[in-house]
């Protein structure tokens, strides 16, 4: 028995979901095609020219009240009501309500952790890490429903309270992006000015401005000793193996290992090393989706994939340590995106970075900046960790609160006048400066 069945609420009635809803399949028309998105966030406008090269047959219909779910793995957790008329992708399935569900209890009875689970556990695998879910296997999940008003009651309820609570949390992302903007404006700082005072000229270079007299400036290619573009060979994915880092590891001057995790062959590990083994302290660099992404390879025994260079430092000129700094610094970000290329996402190709300019300061002073900008880190990610624990509580909170809600485990009235969710929040936020 599955989560949605476990238990039966008083007065709710036994559902297979094709009776709640039915899938829309009529054919998309010019005048329909209007691209939306399938996101997160749930169902928004996309712009005209990401699906320029579709035409009707490769898009589905949305009217405007359907509630679209992407239905592959890798896009898990991603769907809602659409508030528009207009067209997705194949890779989704819209579905129209019937009379027996109201539409706001049904974007929240989808979207809930437990619906998902049991969604995609109807699912059949492509590839690795791969699955899709089809409408033939979907449509006969069973879960209970109450009555129109009861689904009413329960979807405004949501409403209302998940705003309180997504409010919260934007808040505190708030201030997690505040803590980051101090951090990059100390880097840019020291990059560009020093970490004490010094005598400031004009550099010639538009986003450097003035920098120190005693620096030297020059071509950033000089700064590196080495580079192996990982572009041009897709590795082939397995279910275990090599670790391969891809451009979505690559965070904010760390590898994020957590974030994806795909792997390749030890025979594909031996070809991509063949172009040069990494060594710690060596540099990489993502050069598309996104753009910019820096971290210093910290491991030896992973692999790496396409729009990802490595850089070796030239140690006559300047230390790894010191190159990530400076090229994570806004003032090189911002020559990255001058000298960058594509329409709907930035690239730089590898040649053109030879237009882009380093700074050298001495390498006292090298050293002085990163151990500035490591202490820097470690003052602000102490501020920073309690501010993301709060707010991944708050989520796990959200999500089990829509749970026990769209299954019948709460009383909204009752819980409402309680003040539950209050007394829920203030817990957190005292946990929080525990």
């Amino acid at each position: 028995m599955d989560i949605m069945t476990r238990t039966q609420p008083a007065g709710w009635q036994l559902y297979r979901l094709g009776q709640l809803f039915d899938e829309r399949k009529e054919k998309v028309s010019d005048k329909d095609f209007r691209p939306l998105s399938v996101t997160m966030q749930g169902i928004v406008p996309q712009l005209e020219t990401a699906a320029k090269t579709d035409d009707g047959d490769n898009r589905k219909l949305v009217r405007a009240g359907d509630y679209v779910i992407n239905s592959r793995s890798d896009r898990k957790g991603s769907g809602g009501i659409s508030d528009y008329d207009g067209s997705v992708s194949l890779i989704s399935i819209v579905l129209k309500p019937t009379r027996a569900i109201y539409p706001r209890f049904a974007h929240h009875l989808l979207r809930s952790p437990a619906f998902q689970e049991e969604f995609y556990r109807w699912g059949h695998g492509i590839v690795a890490d791969l699955w899709t879910t089809r409408y033939a296997d979907m449509k006969n999940i069973r879960l209970f429903v109450p009555d129109l008003p009861t689904q009413k009651a329960i979807a405004d309820f949501l409403d209302r309270e998940t705003a309180r609570i997504d409010l919260l949390i934007e808040k505190k992302q708030r201030l997690v992006e505040l803590v980051a903007e101090k951090e990059t404006m100390t880097r840019d700082t020291f990059t560009v000015k020093g970490v004490s005072d010094n005598h400031l000229m004009p550099s010639g270079v538009e986003w450097f401005g003035d920098v120190p007299s005693h620096w030297v400036i020059c071509r950033f290619n000089r700064l590196i000793s080495s580079k192996v573009d990982y572009r041009g060979r897709t590795p082939e994915k397995v279910d275990e193996g090599v670790f391969l880092v891809t451009a979505r590891n690559i965070r904010n001057g760390v590898i994020d290992y957590e974030r994806s995790q795909e792997y390749t062959t030890e025979a594909d590990w031996a070809a991509l090393s063949a172009r040069g083994l990494p060594e710690i302290g060596d540099v990489l660099f993502t050069t598309e989706a996104p753009l910019g992404q820096i971290a210093q390879v910290d491991r030896t025994d992973v692999a790496f994939a396409q729009r990802i260079i490595k850089f070796r430092a030239n140690e006559a000129m300047v230390s790894n340590d010191y190159l990530a700094q400076f090229m994570m610094s806004s003032q090189f970000q911002r020559s990255l995106q001058l000298f960058s290329s594509g329409s709907t996402a930035a690239g730089i190709k590898s040649e053109r970075m030879a237009h882009l300019f380093g700074l050298v300061p001495p390498k006292a002073e090298q050293a002085a900046i990163v151990s500035e900008m490591r202490e820097e880190k470690r003052k602000l990610g102490g501020l920073i960790a309690p501010i993301q624990g709060s707010i991944d509580r708050l989520r796990e909170f959200r999500a089990a609160f829509i749970t026990a809600a769209v299954t019948g485990q709460i009383d909204p009235e009752n819980w409402s006048r309680r003040g539950t969710t209050d007394r829920r929040l203030d817990q957190i936020e005292a946990e929080m400066g525990a």
